[in-house]
């Protein structure tokens, strides 16, 4: 049987396979860890991305044997094809059915969201990797929620340290779900504080193809003002309108400048004719310098003769946080994992990241950049301006 991605039940099967320790003796009871993503649907290389890191970094962790506390790690893969609901049915299957001692995932924001009271539900730990939405860790929280992945807050104060101070305008365009509006607020209201002004916001469906009608309300908004003027663009996925914007000659017409932040290197090549464009970004291989990236970058230019992408390194930064929480709990028992987890210190690709006691949210290093079209790379580089560290960001607490 096969899915309009391609993807077959068989193929699925040994996906989860590959990326399982070896089969437990039968004295070992086996960790087991649910991974739930977005295997099929627009997000999917999100998902693929994220499995392959999370496998990487279990081996990195535990270098190399996949065992933790002398016992095997199991993997268990389940598909969520970006649908809250499903999202939802397969947490549960994990925790109750497959009997796994904690789980990982979503990839879109909706998904995680619906899963986070199953976690509450079972009484076990849920590490949110990679979905963003503040919410996450602001309204919908619970204890038993922790994210590896960066949250809206730092992705928006980030940008906005790039460019936002006063005199400068800004007009946003982001997609109408929670990754998009708590994006925009999250900016909004950074941007702000350093001086800026947010005139205009503007939200379409996720799957946009035509951004004619959005642009023309846009460049009502900014004609309004006089200063600098730029347009924020937040967008996740297919579709990201950067090109199409740039082809609208905003600037060239209206003195409008595009700003947006970092994204997979598939994106990224929407970036090359932005030379000289400013925006902070999560992750690119050639920017952090330590042990763990040099491994990643290295290793996985061996297995698959490419870099590793945002998402790779969000992956393995969940595997390394899981390891050593498991490690430092001497257990897999839930709240000797919360206790353990609640202000841990971990180093990953990034460097090094620590979970906020108040609301498991893992503080971590964000990226300044600017746009370098380089001939020899069929992506632009997002070359480093400055590094914002965890103690820059002042990342406000929202499930309160």
């Amino acid at each position: 049987m096969t899915g309009k991605h391609g993807f077959t039940l068989m193929s699925f099967a040994l996906a989860v396979a590959l990326f399982s320790a070896p089969p437990a003796r039968a004295t070992e009871k086996p960790i087991k860890i649910a991974q739930v993503v977005g295997v099929t649907g627009p997000f999917e290389v999100y998902a693929k991305q994220s499995i392959t890191g999370f496998k990487m970094g279990l081996e990195y962790a535990t270098r190399g044997t996949m065992r933790v506390l002398g016992r095997p790690i199991e993997v268990i893969v389940k598909d969520t094809q970006l649908k809250p609901d499903l999202g939802k049915q397969r947490l549960t299957e994990a925790y109750k059915d497959d009997g796994v001692d904690l789980a990982v995932g979503g990839v879109s924001s909706a998904v995680a969201l619906a899963m986070l009271p199953v976690a509450a539900e079972f009484k076990k730990v849920l590490v949110v990797e990679p979905a963003v939405a503040d919410s996450i860790t602001g309204k919908a929280w619970n204890r038993y929620v922790f994210r590896t992945g960066r949250n809206s807050s730092q992705e928006a104060i980030a940008n906005a340290v790039a460019l936002a101070r006063p005199g400068v305008f800004i007009a946003t365009l982001a997609q109408d779900y929670a990754y998009g509006r708590d994006g925009v607020a999250a900016y909004k209201e950074a941007a702000e504080a350093k001086g800026a002004k947010v005139v205009h916001e503007e939200y379409v469906p996720l799957k946009t193809a035509d951004f004619t009608a959005p642009a023309q309300r846009i460049i009502k908004a900014l004609s309004r003002v006089k200063g600098d003027k730029y347009l924020f663009v937040i967008w996740a996925g297919k579709g990201n309108p950067l090109g199409k914007l740039r082809a609208m000659k905003l600037e060239e017409k209206h003195g409008i400048k595009l700003t947006a932040g970092g994204n997979i290197l598939a994106a990224l090549k929407l970036y090359k004719p932005l030379e000289g464009m400013e925006g902070a970004t999560y992750y690119y291989y050639d920017i952090p310098k330590n042990e763990a990236n040099r491994w990643l970058v290295e290793e996985h230019r061996k297995r698959f003769n490419r870099p590793p992408d945002f998402f790779t390194c969000g992956g393995m930064s969940a595997a390394i946080a899981v390891v050593k929480a498991i490690e430092t709990a001497g257990s897999t028992d839930t709240e000797a994992l919360i206790t353990a987890m609640e202000g841990m210190h971990f180093h990953t690709p990034k460097g090094e990241m620590v979970f906020r006691k108040e609301d498991h949210q893992a503080l971590q290093s964000m990226y300044h950049f600017r746009i370098k079209n380089d001939p020899g790379l069929p992506w632009a580089v997002p070359v480093l301006v400055r590094e914002l560290t965890w103690q820059d960001l002042d990342v406000p607490i929202r499930n309160r």
